[in-house]
């Protein structure tokens, strides 16, 4: 398991800067940067190449690729074109987007986990049924329609919630955003479980567990659920990653000042430090979380060993 482990890590380094790579590249082709910062009004040319030289834009694109990647190696992030490190930016976003993700997740494995093992022991029955086109209708309604409703239900005409989310974002301010922000994910768990149970019920070592009186809980918890939550695992474990990064539309709705809202802002000003610093984090996150998945793997399932 050790010897994987450091393979796994040792496989990351090509990936993890392929991909900060391609970011890079593709956030300097953008738009100017320089044009953002300065607004409406174009900068006079001996302010724009001040700026220029300031922030090692007048630098070639692949040289300035390797100084951030120097820089990233010992901490340093850049510095945003208000003058802020990139690195405050991030000690004050990415907190409140991982308690944002956390809430997401748990509604994903309870909620979605629960009523799949349930519709997936009952299969073809009537809450089977009722639990597919719920779900169905979920994954077709864009996020954005959800959060707006609930906002406008929860928030504004019933009162339960309040429709902004302060900016401390406690846990019971993220209930509901968190919800909006899994709902989507939170159907296909439903789904992905409810056919892997559905599948796995029928199986060869099923019928041995039930032929040699094992109670019917035990059943469904230590041989069943193992075996048919691997890919529920998969899909959750790389879903951890698109959450923090795609919760652009859910925190701009809440207003959460997160991970999503500074991209957002990033992106409208054309400020590539921060594009390319919040990506680089989140371009970890998601190689951190497939590690993660591979290695419970050999958790769920005892045939399963890593060399």
């Amino acid at each position: 398991m050790g010897l994987y482990v450091v393979r796994r890590l040792l496989q990351m380094i090509p990936v993890f800067v392929g991909a900060t790579l391609l970011i890079f590249l593709m956030v300097n082709v953008m738009g100017d940067p320089i044009a953002g910062l300065c607004g409406e009004r174009q900068c006079d040319p001996a302010t724009a190449a001040q700026l220029r030289r300031e922030f090692g834009l007048d630098k070639p694109v692949w040289e300035q690729y390797l100084t951030y990647m120097g820089n990233v190696f010992t901490g340093d992030f850049g510095t945003a074109f208000n003058g802020q490190p990139v690195t405050e930016l991030m000690g004050s976003a990415f907190p409140v987007t991982i308690r944002l993700t956390i809430v997401a997740v748990l509604f994903e494995i309870v909620i979605g986990i629960t009523l799949g093992v349930v519709t997936g022991l009952r299969r073809g029955r009537p809450v089977d049924t009722s639990v597919l086109l719920v779900t169905l209708v979920v994954i077709s309604v864009p996020t954005f329609v959800t959060g707006l409703l609930l906002q406008l239900l929860l928030g504004v005409k019933w009162g339960w919630i309040k429709p902004s989310v302060s900016p401390e974002a406690g846990f019971g301010e993220l209930i509901v955003p968190g919800l909006v922000l899994a709902s989507v994910s939170l159907a296909y768990v439903t789904r992905l479980t409810r056919t892997s149970i559905a599948e796995n019920k029928r199986s060869d070592y099923v019928r041995t567990a039930i032929a040699k009186g094992l109670p019917r809980h035990r059943v469904v918890t230590r041989h069943l659920l193992r075996n048919s939550l691997i890919p529920v695992v998969t899909f959750i474990g790389t879903d951890i990653g698109a959450l923090m990064g795609g919760a652009i539309v859910t925190e701009r709705i809440f207003n959460i000042h997160g991970v999503g809202y500074q991209l957002y802002q990033g992106i409208l000003r054309q400020n590539t430090q921060t594009v390319v610093g919040f990506v680089t984090v989140l371009v970890l996150v998601f190689l951190l979380a497939n590690l993660l998945v591979d290695l419970l793997y050999a958790v769920l399932d005892p045939r399963i060993r890593y060399a």
